[in-house]
């Protein structure tokens, strides 16, 4: 059995995915990485192979069974595990909208893309992580997945369902040694904040800033921290960076 951790992370091309991909990177992590852009994943598959990394690369739409099956089978394979998995691929939708004005096929396409993915990525993965008896799980959330924010439509009500699907997944883990958790980043600077927020006037916080919340959650199962909810932007990490 392969004994170099391996984290596979959706939706890497872009923001704290993208972030997260090079940090760990950076860290000699091997890296299963997937988002819907083809060409923005060959360049950042390619960037990734020159800091020295083993990289597998997969265009996929994770709301998509047969993709999710065709990405995990491939990182199994080639990898024979995933450690850590990373459920960050997610879109904000038309933009500012009051949910009177929400077109159904545009909260249908935001629900189906940020629910689904975690929920079905999720369940492909849990059976080698369970065999192990080991792994964690990071569920990305937001602000909005615990405060309903007007004109934030389908997007927050999304959060709301990762952060309770979460806490269930949690819950039916809890005598497992797979943990599961969820990371709400705050406020980046990033595409996505530019769509939600498009008039900001104040400074962000860059996605590889919020690295160290990820660091703690990626540690064996000997932490022992499962259904909690973190801020990336709040986090101090316990007793410093030794366990490191």
């Amino acid at each position: 059995m392969n004994q170099e951790k391996v984290m596979m992370i959706t939706g890497a091309t872009k923001g704290l995915g993208r972030a997260l991909a090079f940090h760990f990177a950076r860290k000699g992590w091997k890296l299963a990485i997937c988002a819907r852009n083809g060409e923005l994943l060959k360049e950042t598959e390619a960037a990734l192979k020159g800091l020295g990394t083993e990289v597998i690369a997969i265009s996929a739409d994770v709301s998509k069974q047969e993709d999710i099956e065709r990405f995990v089978s491939i990182t199994e394979s080639e990898f024979e595990k995933v450690d850590v998995l990373v459920n960050n691929a997610s879109i904000f939708g038309p933009g500012p909208k009051l949910l009177v004005d929400y077109e159904e096929k545009n909260f249908l396409d935001v629900i189906t893309v940020n629910v689904m993915n975690p929920f079905l990525v999720t369940k492909r993965v849990l059976p080698g992580m369970l065999s192990r008896n080991s792994g964690s799980i990071i569920n990305i959330t937001s602000e909005a997945g615990k405060t309903g924010f007007g004109e934030w439509g389908a997007y927050g009500i999304s959060k709301f369902a990762v952060e309770g699907m979460t806490q269930t997944w949690a819950d039916e883990l809890e005598e497992t040694g797979v943990r599961i958790n969820m990371v709400d980043p705050g406020e980046m600077d990033t595409e996505m904040h530019n769509i939600a927020v498009p008039d900001y006037d104040y400074l962000l916080t860059k996605p590889e800033e919020v690295t160290d919340v990820f660091d703690y959650l990626a540690l064996d199962a000997s932490i022992n921290v499962n259904g909690q909810r973190f801020q990336a932007q709040e986090f101090t990490y316990p007793g410093g960076r030794e366990h490191e």
